[in-house]
C-alpha cells in the first residue's frame, strides 16, 4: 500500500477500535460495548510528526475457543502482522492482567514483528503508572499507559511506534486511484468478490450474513492503475435492523457509496432483485455514482442459450431507472469473469468524469429537437430549448436553458437524456440534467457571445 503498516492487536473488548479512532482522527471504526465487534482487518491512514502510516485494526484474539469466527479472526491477525512494521498490543488497565493477555503475549513473542505494549483505559495519569506496572511480567518491554477515549499518553506511545517504521523516502507521489465500493444485501458474495480480486483471504467469507461490519479498504494495482476497493456490510431492510453494530455498519455502507467513484452493486443470481435492491439502487443514483451490476453465483444457475438474456431482461425491468448501468455475470467461487470487472470499472470511471464541449452538447440538442419537437401547452405556446452546456462531472451534469421548464414534462426529459446517451455514450454513469428558465433576449445574447468566441 506504499505506507508502512502499524497493526493493533489484543484480546476482545480492550478498546482496540477506540484507539484506532484516536490515532487516525476518524470515527470510522465501529465502537460498541460488545466483544468481537471487529472481525475483519480494517485500514486507516494516520500520521505522527512527519511520518505517515496506515493503522490496521484487527479482531480480538482468543486461543481457547474455535467457534465460528475465531479461527478466521486469528488468520486475519496473522495476515495483518505479516504486513506490519510494528504491532501495538493493547491490554485493559482497568481490568488488569488477564490469562488471555498472557496467551496473546506468548503468541506475539513467536512472531517476527516488534511489539509496543499499550495499557488502555488509564484515564488518570497517577493511577496509570500503577495500572501499567503489572504488565511488565508479559516480557514485552515497557508498558505505556494510555487512554484511547481521552488521548492521554498516545503521543508517547506513537514516539515508540515510529522508531520501528522503515526510513522515510522523500519525493514519493501518491498515484491517482479509482475508489470502488462493493455494495449489496448480506450474503450475496461481496467479500468473496473482494478476495477474488486480491487473490488472498483479505476479508472473512462466511455463510452467516452480517460478517463484514466495518467498511474495509484494500488497495490493488492492475496494468499501472491503482484501485481502492471498499468492502461493506450488507444492507438489510430498515425494519429488520436493531440499534447497535449493524445499524452503524449500514451507515458505513451508505458512506462508502458516497466515497466511491464506481459502485459494484452485487446481486445474488439465485434470489434476483428484491425490493431492498431497488432501494439501494435509488441511493446509488441519489449520490450520483457510476455503477456496475455484478450478478454473482452465476455458476449455480441452470442455463440454456436464453438464460442470460432472460435474466438480464428481468433485472433491467426491476431496476428500470438504472438502465445505464453495465451488467456482468460472474462467479466469485470459480473466478468466472472476475477478471473482466476492472475493465468495466475503468470504462465507468472514465465516463463518470467525462466532459464534452458546449458545441457538441448543442449539436445533440438540435438533432433531438428535429426528431421530436418540444411540447406545446394548452394556450398554444411551444417549449423551446435555447442552448445547453455541461456544468460539472462526477456525474456528468448538464444545464439546459429553455423558455419555460414547466412545459417539459418527464416524458420529454427522458427522451432528451436518451438522446444524450445514444449519441454521446456515458455508459455506466448516471446523468444529471437541470432545466433552467431563461428569457429569449438573454438566451440570444449568450448564444451570440458563444458564436463570437468560436
Amino acid at each position: 500500500m506504499g505506507l508502512p503498516v502499524v497493526a493493533i492487536v489484543g484480546r476482545p473488548n480492550v478498546g482496540k477500535s477506540t484507539l484506532v479512532n484516536r490515532l487516525t482522527g476518524m470515527m470510522d471504526a465501529i465502537v460498541h460495548d460488545e466483544a468481537g465487534v471487529t472481525r475483519d482487518r480494517t485500514y486507516r491512514p494516520a500520521y505522527w510528526g512527519d511520518r505517515d502510516f496506515m493503522v490496521v485494526d484487527t479482531g480480538g484474539l482468543v486461543f481457547d475457543d474455535d467457534s465460528e469466527f475465531l479461527p478466521y479472526i486469528r488468520q486475519q491477525v496473522m495476515t495483518a502482522l505479516s504486513e506490519a512494521s510494528v504491532a501495538i498490543f493493547v491490554v485493559d488497565g482497568r481490568e488488569g492482567l488477564m490469562d488471555a493477555d498472557v496467551e496473546v503475549a506468548q503468541w506475539l513473542r513467536q512472531q517476527s514483528v516488534p511489539v509496543v505494549l499499550a495499557v488502555n483505559k488509564c484515564e488518570s495519569a497517577q493511577q496509570g503508572l500503577a495500572q501499567a506496572g503489572q504488565f511488565w511480567t508479559l516480557g514485552l518491554g515497557e508498558p505505556w499507559p494510555i487512554s484511547g477515549i481521552h488521548g492521554n499518553g498516545t503521543g508517547e506511545l506513537l514516539e515508540q511506534v515510529i522508531e520501528h517504521l522503515p526510513p522515510k523516502v522523500d519525493g514519493e507521489a501518491e498515484d491517482d486511484e479509482i475508489k470502488v465500493a462493493i455494495i449489496g444485501r448480506p450474503n450475496v458474495g461481496k467479500s468473496s468478490i473482494l478476495n477474488a480480486f486480491v487473490g488472498s483471504d483479505r476479508s472473512i467469507v462466511s455463510p452467516i450474513s452480517g460478517t463484514t461490519r466495518d467498511t474495509i479498504d484494500t488497495f490493488i494495482e492492475r496494468d499501472g492503475k491503482r484501485y481502492r476497493l471498499i468492502d461493506t456490510a450488507g444492507v438489510r431492510r430498515k425494519r429488520s435492523i436493531e440499534y447497535g453494530t449493524e445499524f452503524f455498519a449500514i451507515n458505513r455502507a451508505f458512506k462508502a457509496i458516497r466515497r466511491a467513484d464506481v459502485v459494484l452493486f452485487v446481486i445474488d443470481a439465485e434470489e434476483g432483485v428484491t425490493e431492498q435492491e431497488q432501494r439501494l439502487a435509488g441511493r446509488i443514483i441519489e449520490e450520483g455514482r457510476a455503477c456496475i451490476l455484478v450478478v454473482n453465483k452465476w455458476d449455480v444457475i441452470e442455463k440454456d442459450n436464453n438464460t442470460i438474456y432472460e435474466f438480464e431482461k428481468t433485472v433491467r425491468a426491476k431496476l428500470n431507472f438504472m438502465d445505464w448501468a453495465q451488467m456482468i455475470f460472474v462467479s466469485a467461487k470459480t473466478g468466472q469473469r472476475i477478471d473482466k470487472i476492472l475493465a468495466l470499472v475503468d470504462e465507468s470511471a472514465e465516463q463518470h468524469q467525462r466532459r464534452v464541449s458546449t458545441s457538441v452538447v448543442n449539436e445533440v440538442l438540435e438533432e433531438a429537437v428535429s426528431w421530436h419537437t418540444p411540447p406545446t401547452n394548452r394556450r398554444g405556446k411551444q417549449g423551446k430549448i435555447y442552448y445547453g452546456t455541461q456544468v460539472s462531472t462526477s456525474p456528468p451534469t448538464f444545464a439546459l436553458f429553455v423558455n419555460s421548464p414547466d412545459m417539459f414534462k418527464d416524458n420529454y426529459r427522458r427522451y432528451v437524456e436518451k438522446q444524450f446517451r445514444e449519441v454521446l455514450g456515458f455508459a455506466g454513469t448516471p446523468l444529471k440534467i437541470f432545466w433552467r428558465g431563461k428569457k429569449l433576449r438573454e438566451a440570444e445574447r449568450v448564444t451570440a457571445n458563444r458564436a463570437t468566441r468560436v
